[in-house]
């Protein structure tokens, strides 16, 4: 935490403009069962009690029971914690006794965060301060568990470096450690997340909050709207410390408190740290923030003294910014204690309460491939396990064009394991540009697209590429509504028996009918033609009932109830732009709630010359 300058109370001066300040009613408080959080010493010195023990003759009430999401929140070993801050200790002590930004022993720091996490399996990066940094300073550093809603991200982060004086071991190594050991063992645990957590280490904070008011900075709106709340920790583990809360009383800073209030600590407003570490540099941007704190150069009263132990009259960190800022400056009772709350908040937060189903992904690497006819390819299904527990998986392919085929090796998996796909082209395939669809099936369905190229100039030789056009042949390959296709009374065929009739029931109803085709490449026009009879029951030129002809999905060709005639009409469509690929053509038709409007299809060609 920056020292406050000699001019100043210990409130800060007033927000900037724009600065918002959150505060809301908390829900009545929570109690927790089972955290009995014993001093840990291992040479570190241990916070008073928040209370002693009941006089003989009196028996403490059973506290009540845990909510359910409170008991899946895990219990942060301190005494991991307390290791990371001796090798930030040793870090300092290889560099002149200091982590100051701008030095190696904070490069050092950040490289020992940084290797926890992506050996963990965090998304990590270093972000260099390019703006408003002392010159010199190292980098901040970011890490993200890649899994739970990225439009809702809970943010926790605290300052790695300390000032020159000292090596910084609860400012703000408390803070630091505590973060590390939370984020390990989130990925220890790997619950089901139902949003995004992301850990900020920041640079230069004690030389103005400078590194996170870059990171701030340099969000966009969308990405500053998306973090739905930030929490600082700054001094965690002062050995006359307090148990302080940024902005307890807003809606942020309830599952913090409400740990604190589970074990009685009756914890106060952080007054002395307001505007002074870098959640103020997220508040300047509107984001909620919260945080906990110790205190630190400011000094207890008697009423904490009586509530939480310590000596009255002391500061909160007698090694305040000084050379004696060791490990040996730690409380491991509030370090405890903080990390537990850490834990708590970000379980509260952003963890799923419900049981994870078992899911899996699919994907293809490469996703494309060229090859001339008469030859082969391969590519590679990677799966792996994104819930739940691993799954049989089995993979086919669609969408290939007649004389292309596909074979999987394995052609069964378990999800995290890969299989080899070889693409076989055969000699007589026509150069062009196909889409397959690589499907993996367990107990849900995912899908992934693989693009085929065959090359060759080819020749073109004038063809008809649409299989059973006049429908006399039952109803493949048309899929859709393929019920439309066949033999009614009230309508007869252009040419044959059979046609397929859309819509034409008199309310609010669509059909369409769709035939996957292949325009071989070589050619210089393809056109689809079809015959088309409109009847209908509305009158006026307005259109109600509608027919479109789409490819891939695009309607490139409309027709309404007022196109009605007698007999048919042949309409066309230049489909050239499409040569070489394969495409999906559909005949839709659309009927609003009342009056009917039919549109019969028959004899449908797509010829290329």
């Amino acid at each position: 935490m920056p020292r406050l300058p000699p001019s100043a109370t210990s409130r800060p001066p007033p927000p900037h403009e724009g600065h918002t300040v959150f505060r809301r009613n908390l829900p009545a408080r929570l109690a927790l069962t089972g955290l009995a959080l014993a001093a840990t010493t291992l040479g570190l010195a241990a916070l008073p009690a928040s209370a002693a023990p009941a006089p003989a003759g009196h028996r403490a009430a059973a506290p009540p029971a845990a909510p359910a999401l409170a008991a899946a929140a895990p219990d942060i070993d301190v005494t991991k914690v307390q290791a990371h801050l001796t090798e930030l200790n040793a870090i300092a002590g290889r560099n002149g006794g200091t982590r100051r930004s701008t030095g190696q022993g904070y490069r050092d720091s950040v490289a020992y965060v940084k290797g926890k996490l992506q050996a963990a399996g965090y998304t990590v990066s270093e972000q260099p301060c390019t703006s408003g940094c002392t010159s010199g300073a190292g980098p901040n550093l970011i890490a993200e568990w890649p899994k739970g809603d990225a439009s809702k991200v809970y943010m926790f982060g605290s300052h790695l470096d300390s000032v020159a004086a000292g090596p910084g071991i609860n400012d703000n190594g408390s803070g630091s450690a505590t973060l590390l050991e939370v984020a390990l063992k989130l990925a220890e645990t790997n619950p089901t997340m139902a949003a995004r957590v992301r850990f900020g280490w920041w640079t230069d904070e004690e030389q103005g909050l400078n590194g996170s008011d870059f990171y701030a900075r340099s969000l966009t709106s969308a990405q500053r709207s998306a973090i739905k709340a930030y929490y600082n920790f700054d001094m965690v583990a002062s050995r006359n410390g307090g148990y302080f809360i940024n902005h307890i009383t807003s809606a942020a800073a309830a599952p913090m408190k409400a740990y604190w209030d589970s074990l009685n600590l009756q914890p106060e407003e952080n007054v002395e740290g307001a505007g002074r570490s870098d959640d103020y540099s997220f508040e300047n941007y509107g984001i909620p923030t919260s945080g906990y704190a110790m205190g630190a150069s400011a000094r207890k009263t008697s009423a904490q003294a009586a509530k939480w132990g310590g000596t009255a009259g002391a500061a909160y960190d007698s090694c305040y910014h000084s050379s004696c800022d060791t490990t040996a400056n730690i409380n491991a009772t509030g370090l405890d204690r903080s990390a537990d709350g850490v834990a708590y908040t970000l379980w509260t937060q952003a963890v799923s309460a419900t049981v994870p189903a078992d899911d899996f992904s699919l994907a293809v690497n490469p996703a494309s491939g060229s090859t001339a006819a008469g030859t082969s390819l391969t590519t590679t299904v990677s799966t792996a396990t994104t819930n739940g527990s691993a799954q049989t998986v089995t993979l086919s392919a669609s969408g290939a064009p007649s004389g292309v085929t596909v074979s999987f090796s394995p052609a069964s998996v378990t999800s995290g394991a890969s299989s080899t796909a070889t693409v076989s082209v055969g000699s007589s395939v026509p150069p062009g540009t196909y889409t397959l669809t690589v499907t993996g099936t367990g107990t849900t369905t995912h899908t992934a697209p693989y693009t085929l190229t065959v090359t060759g100039t080819g020749g073109c030789t004038a063809s008809q590429v649409i299989s059973n056009g006049g429908f006399e042949s039952g109803t493949s390959p048309w899929t859709g509504d393929t019920g439309a296709i066949g033999t009614f009374s009230g309508q007869s065929a252009h040419s044959g028996t059979r046609y397929a009739w859309l819509a034409g029931y008199g309310y609010a109803a669509t059909d369409a009918i769709t035939q996957t085709v292949t325009i071989p490449a070589g050619c210089t026009t393809a056109t689809l033609k079809y015959w088309l009879h409109v009847d209908t029951a509305e009158s006026g030129s307005t259109a109600y009932d509608t027919f479109q002809v789409k490819v891939d999905g695009t309607a490139k060709q409309s027709y309404s109830n007022a196109n009605a005639a007698a007999g048919y009409t042949q309409r066309s469509l230049d489909l050239t732009p499409y040569i070489g690929r394969q495409v999906t053509l559909t005949f839709t038709a659309t009927e609003d709630a009342s009056l009917q409007t039919s549109f019969v299809v028959d004899d449908a060609t797509l010829t290329t010359g």
